[in-house]
């Protein structure tokens, strides 16, 4: 064969049994195969002495890997190394848990080098990162494979378990007792089955030999318990699937519409009102130093797209499909979506401004129009000129090379890039930045730039007249939405570990062998756990028989031949 032996190979007991190579006890009679004859030492009966596929002689690759992930203690290292991967993940806060940041300077600026090395090693986003799912699913793998090596002899043996065993698999059991007795062997065993019976054992006979058991079903604890953590794992990584799960804070300003990202849901934020405690609710400690909100409450209104949902040249048909006030742990829900109160900013929110276009040397006026901060038109008309939109920054900044960028997609300090058209300016056009706000123009000196980029003859400015031409939201509602289809599987899972946790903790496996030959009794008795209960049970049912023995008499401490 090569030197290389296959998975099964034929090793024949004295009984007549062929037995796989790798098989520590006989199938049928349990006589130890593999050991020493004389040897004293006390059964292992973890698998009834079958043998595992991680056993098998001379693998090949596909067997190395079984046998890696099978092994209790690459498990372990899994688990730890896992463990310390999450720990890694607290050393700062993740990027999911803001609002709206830059990670890309907010970890150096907020925790200095520190932070900067904990971003740069992606750190920053621990539980979603390569890596750590894949410790995951090797954890996974290893229950699986685990499981499976253990399992699959375990059903094996205990499905065909013989009645007649070898002398020397009774006497090697941690529980034996050696003694003569009168009565024809069928007899007695016959007259045994009763009290064993009594004891909640199932007893089976043949002739004089007799194999009784109960709690079977006990052994089984530990792989229930696999199969919960393994359906615990899997409905962890589903979570990370489209559409089962979500997790977001969004902004809703008062009175806007606005797209949940990945649904067809859009939700409203009617009206947001706040109460603060008044001095006289304040705790004297608090009085005068600080305010506390008593109630926020965001008046919402889902709406579901229904046509044109992803067209963005079409306006979405919505329908209305819930409305609830949403308060801190009172959200609302829609077919597993949730919008609970996140927190709320009192900062009104520009929407839209009406500007101007004039003759900066004459005060003449060509025309106005709406320009929208978020979906803004690309093309505008006033009086003989057009004004194409180029670029659009929601919050105005720059980055290292001094290049113009949106620093978050929320209104805080919008920035608009135009190329105006029209009577006495170049062929091409000439470029102009307009910043709504009347700070932003002077903190990013609106008036410098467009010099620059129109030159001395620029004419041409962009003005608000008075507050009629600006529209803004008074406050805004932050919720966190929030989709989470795999919990309950997660949920049965845990469940799933429990029932084994019980199974394996509150019952154990027991099983007394005898048999009756010559006069002579020869008893074994073995448990997977509680040897002390199981000495004084056997003891009990021996003193039924009119056999004097004690716990301390039934203890085989090494095995006797």
């Amino acid at each position: 064969m090569n030197g290389r032996l296959p998975l099964i190979v034929n090793t024949k007991c004295e009984c007549g049994h062929q037995n796989p190579v790798g098989t520590v006890l006989c199938e049928a009679c349990g006589k130890p195969l593999l050991d020493d004859p004389e040897s004293g030492e006390t059964l292992e009966m973890r698998y009834d002495g079958m043998a595992r596929r991680s056993q098998k002689a001379d693998p090949d690759v596909i067997d190395r890997v079984w046998n890696f992930f099978s092994s209790v203690k690459i498990a372990i290292y899994l688990i730890v190394l896992t463990l310390l991967g999450s720990t890694l993940g607290t050393i700062f806060p993740q990027e999911s848990t803001f609002l709206n940041i830059d990670p890309s300077t907010y970890y150096e600026q907020r925790y200095g080098t520190a932070g900067e090395i904990y971003y740069r090693l992606g750190l920053s986003h621990t539980y979603e990162s390569w890596w750590f799912i894949t410790l995951l699913v090797m954890i996974g793998a290893s229950l699986v494979i685990c499981s499976l090596d253990r399992v699959l002899p375990l059903y094996k043996a205990l499905s065909r378990q013989k009645i007649r065993k070898h002398r020397r698999f009774l006497t090697r059991q941690k529980v034996v007792l050696v003694t003569m007795v009168a009565e024809d062997p069928e007899v007695w065993t016959a007259r045994a089955v009763q009290p064993l019976k009594k004891q909640g054992y199932r007893v089976f006979t043949d002739g004089g030999a007799l194999l009784a058991e109960k709690h079977r079903f006990s052994r089984w604890g530990p792989y229930v318990i696999h199969i919960g953590l393994i359906v615990f794992l899997l409905a962890v990584l589903a979570r990370g699937l489209p559409g089962l799960n979500m997790d977001q804070h969004l902004a809703f300003p008062q009175g806007d519409l606005i797209h949940i990202p990945d649904t067809s849901y859009y939700l409203k934020n009617e009206k947001f009102t706040v109460e603060f405690y008044s001095d006289e609710e304040m705790p004297e400690e608090f009085r005068g130093k600080k305010v506390l909100p008593k109630l926020y409450e965001t008046k919402a209104v889902l709406y579901e797209c229904t046509e044109d949902c992803g067209d963005p040249s079409k306006e979405p048909k919505l329908t209305k499909v819930a409305s609830h006030p949403i308060q801190v742990n009172d959200p609302l829900s829609y077919k597993g979506m949730k919008a609970y109160q996140f927190d709320y900013d009192l900062t009104p929110v520009l929407r839209s401004v009406t500007p101007k276009l004039v003759n900066s040397r004459t005060g003449d006026s060509y025309g106005a129009f709406k320009l929208e901060m978020k979906n803004p038109q690309r093309s505008f008309s006033a009086g003989p000129y057009t004004l194409e939109l180029k670029e659009k920054y929601m919050e105005f900044g720059l980055n290292e090379a001094g290049q113009p960028i949106s620093k978050s997609p929320y209104p805080n300090s919008p920035a608009f890039l135009f190329l105006i058209k029209g009577p006495n300016l170049p062929a091409g056009g000439e470029q102009y930045f307009y910043f709504p706000k009347q700070n932003d123009k002077a903190e990013f000196q609106q008036d410098a730039i467009n010099d620059k980029l129109g030159g001395a003859g620029r004419f041409l400015e962009l003005e608000v007249g008075d507050m009629s031409g600006v529209d803004f939201s008074e406050s805004t509602s932050y919720l966190n939405i929030r989709v989470d289809r795999a919990m309950p599987f997660v949920w049965i899972g845990a469940g799933i570990v429990m029932l084994g946790l019980v199974l394996g903790f509150y019952w154990q496996h027991r099983r007394i062998w005898l048999i009756v030959e010559g006069g002579e009794l020869t008893l074994g008795g073995h448990t997977n756990k509680n040897w002390f209960g199981f000495r004084r049970e056997v003891s009990f049912f021996l003193n039924k028989m009119d056999i004097t023995a004690d716990e301390k008499s039934l203890d085989n401490g090494g095995g006797q031949a």
